[in-house]
């Protein structure tokens, strides 16, 4: 098993380490993505074990592990920034697209056609101007049920595969959604970040509560359980963004209490986790603003890679 690591950077387009973090390279604009792309999403999948999807600031890429080349799947996302990418557990060529300004679109076959999903977000919001779709969370055990989180307007839920929505907003007293995950242990637990703090749902959306964090902030990114899903689970934290400092928070009781993972020299707040089935131990974090480091111990320990990068938007790791 060979780990790759891909991430996607705010002008760098996508890097890649075919060794686990020691080696890193990035493909120049011959091979179908322009090298000074925007890429805010990526997302992969076992059941497609060639392909990796890139969400642009020009649309959707689908890179090609074999021919070593990303293609250009061309639509009406194209005029859109593309924030957030997902597929379908049961069946990978079902992609769903969150974009700025917020919008959803599905499609179901590998990207060649889309169709915009029928939910009505805010045009306007303070900060970022138009809301953007920044997570979309598929509860692979729950095939139809969804929850969609934007930065600025909340939480939307689906039960019917997007044929009709709901607004998940109680207790959830800040709209800026960073992202969204849950975990299965007994129930469903799912996990909101915010500009304000974690926010927690034992009832699938319809209530959140605040968790204060012990920490000198409560600014979060994501809370990500590790793949082997024993309810360990890590939350980037640190003080904004981009920030110029963070940590690593750790939960070895799917999410009731949590520790400092130990991770020191942060540039600025981390911002992403990557995991997987393939190897629980391999977890690699980022910085806003660069950084790489890299757990082989499942998250007791923590080496910060040499390779540094400009700024960071999303990470993953998968055997190749």
């Amino acid at each position: 098993m060979h780990p790759r690591i891909y991430v996607g950077t705010a002008g760098m387009s996508v890097w890649f380490s075919p060794d686990g973090g020691d080696r890193w390279e990035r493909p120049y604009s011959e091979s179908g993505l322009y090298m000074e792309s925007r890429v805010w999403a990526l997302s992969a999948h076992p059941g497609e074990p060639d392909s990796v999807y890139a969400g642009t600031d020009r649309g959707i890429y689908r890179w090609s592990e074999k021919e070593r080349r990303w293609t250009h799947l061309p639509s009406e996302l194209d005029r859109l920034e593309v924030w957030s990418l997902a597929q379908e557990a049961h069946d990978p060529a079902v992609i769903w697209a969150g974009t700025g300004p917020a919008a959803l679109y599905r499609s179901s076959d590998a990207g060649k056609t889309w169709t915009r999903v029928p939910v009505e977000f805010a045009e306007r919001c303070v900060f970022v101007i138009h809301p953007r779709v920044t997570s979309l969370l598929l509860d692979p055990a729950e095939p139809g049920t969804m929850w969609v989180g934007v930065e600025l307007d909340g939480v939307r839920r689906t039960r019917d595969g997007g044929r009709t929505w709901e607004a998940c907003h109680e207790g959830l007293f800040t709209p800026d959604i960073h992202g969204l995950s849950l975990t299965r242990h007994g129930s469903r637990k799912l996990f909101a970040t915010t500009n304000k703090g974690l926010f927690v749902s034992e009832d699938d959306g319809d209530s959140w509560t605040h968790q204060v964090l012990d920490s000198p902030w409560q600014y979060t990114r994501v809370a990500q359980e590790r793949a082997d899903q024993t309810g360990t689970l890590f939350l980037t934290n640190g003080d904004g963004p981009p920030g110029s400092t963070g940590r690593i928070l750790k939960s070895r009781d799917n999410g009731k209490s949590w520790e400092n993972a130990g991770v020191t020299g942060f540039n600025s707040t981390p911002w992403c986790v990557a995991t997987n089935p393939a190897d629980p131990n391999l977890i690699v974090t980022v910085s806003n603003l660069g950084q790489i480091y890299r757990s082989t111990d499942g998250g007791e320990t923590w080496t910060k890679l040499k390779r540094e990068l400009g700024e960071i938007r999303s990470i993953l790791w998968r055997p190749v």
